[in-house]
C-alpha cells in the first residue's frame, strides 16, 4: 500500500513524496481507514489532491478525504487510539461471500467465555506472549482500552481499542479467544498466557483476512474528517 500511494501522490506533486502511516498493516489486513500524511511543496486544491491520487491508485486502494495540516501533526505518533475490528463466520459451511474478508471457524463458540478471557487483557500487561518474535517495539508493555465481542447469527465481530499495538498483537489475542470460545482452555487461561511472557505459550496467530483496522483517533484539534467504512454485516 505504501509504495503504490507514495507512488500515486508524486505524480500529483510532480516530485517524489514519502507518505508515514498511522501503522503498519500485514499483507491480507484491511485497513478502511487508515490516515497517511506527506509533505510537499506544491499546492494543489484538495479536490484535486484526492481525485489525481486516485486516479494513479490500483483498484483495491482509495483516499477517502484530503486535508492541508500543520507541520505538527504526525500520522503514527499524533494518533491517541487505534481501532480494529476482527471478523469470525462460525458456521459449518465455508462463506463464498465472504472469502478473504472473514475467518471461517467450524467449530461452535461461545462468547460469553470469550467476553470473560477478554476483560482479563484490559488495562496495562506486558504482552510479550501476544506479540509476534519479529516484533521490533521497544518495549511489550501496552494498555487495552476495550475488547468488545458481539454476534449476529452466525458472524462474530471482536472490536479492540488501544492508543497502540504490537506487531500481530490482535491477531494473536483473536487465536487465545478463539481457543477459549471452543472451549480448549477455560478463560482463566489468559493469566497464564500473559504471565509466561512467551509467545508459544498462547494461542495460534488468527489469519489476516479477518481483521480490519476501522478507525484512527486524533486530538479534535486537528478537526480530521471521519469516513463511515465499517465492514458491513448486521
Amino acid at each position: 500500500m505504501q509504495q503504490s500511494l507514495q507512488q500515486a501522490v508524486s505524480v500529483v506533486a510532480d516530485a517524489d513524496i514519502t507518505v508515514s502511516a498511522a501503522g503498519r498493516t500485514d499483507a491480507g489486513v484491511h485497513a478502511l481507514n487508515q490516515v497517511v500524511h506527506f509533505d510537499t511543496q506544491a499546492r494543489r486544491a484538495d479536490r484535486n489532491w484526492l481525485l489525481g491520487i486516485n486516479t494513479n491508485l490500483p483498484d483495491d486502494i482509495a483516499v477517502n478525504w484530503v486535508k492541508a495540516v500543520d507541520t505538527q501533526f504526525h500520522a503514527r505518533f499524533s494518533a491517541t487510539k487505534r481501532r480494529y475490528r476482527y471478523l469470525v463466520l462460525n458456521r459449518l459451511c465455508r462463506s463464498a461471500l465472504h472469502h478473504q474478508r472473514m475467518w471461517w471457524f467450524y467449530k461452535p463458540l461461545d462468547i460469553a467465555r470469550m467476553q470473560q478471557a477478554a476483560s482479563l487483557m484490559l488495562g496495562q500487561h506486558d504482552f510479550s506472549a501476544l506479540r509476534a518474535k519479529e516484533c521490533q517495539a521497544k518495549s511489550p508493555i501496552k494498555t487495552l482500552d476495550q475488547i468488545q465481542i458481539i454476534r449476529r447469527g452466525d458472524c462474530i465481530a471482536v472490536d479492540v481499542e488501544a492508543r497502540s499495538f504490537l506487531h500481530h498483537m490482535v491477531r494473536n489475542i483473536m487465536g487465545v479467544l478463539m481457543a477459549v470460545g471452543e472451549g480448549k482452555y477455560p478463560p482463566e487461561w489468559v493469566n497464564t498466557v500473559l504471565a509466561s511472557r512467551n509467545r508459544d505459550a498462547a494461542g495460534v496467530t488468527a489469519p489476516p483476512e479477518g481483521l480490519f483496522l476501522t478507525e484512527v483517533c486524533y486530538p479534535p484539534e486537528y478537526s480530521l474528517p471521519t469516513v463511515s467504512a465499517f465492514p458491513v454485516l448486521w
